[in-house]
């Protein structure tokens, strides 16, 4: 059986935690942030589980994950 290949767009998005969940940045943080207030700017920063509906089509792409 061939090796399978990771999707590289994935792979650089999602990160695994020592316990196996997907880890994953908040979306809306990159531009016009003068309108966001600082309150969400700040819930923005952090970090956060995947989906789980989204997360047997993720592990697909990351075979190796």
């Amino acid at each position: 059986m061939p090796k399978l290949k990771t999707r590289k767009a994935v792979a650089k998005r999602i990160k695994f935690s020592k316990t196996g969940k997907m880890k994953r940045r908040r979306a809306y943080k990159s531009h016009i942030l003068t309108k966001k207030t600082s309150k969400r700017k700040r819930r923005l920063r952090q970090s956060t589980l995947v989906n789980k509906d989204n997360k047997s089509f993720i592990r697909r792409l990351l075979p190796y994950g």
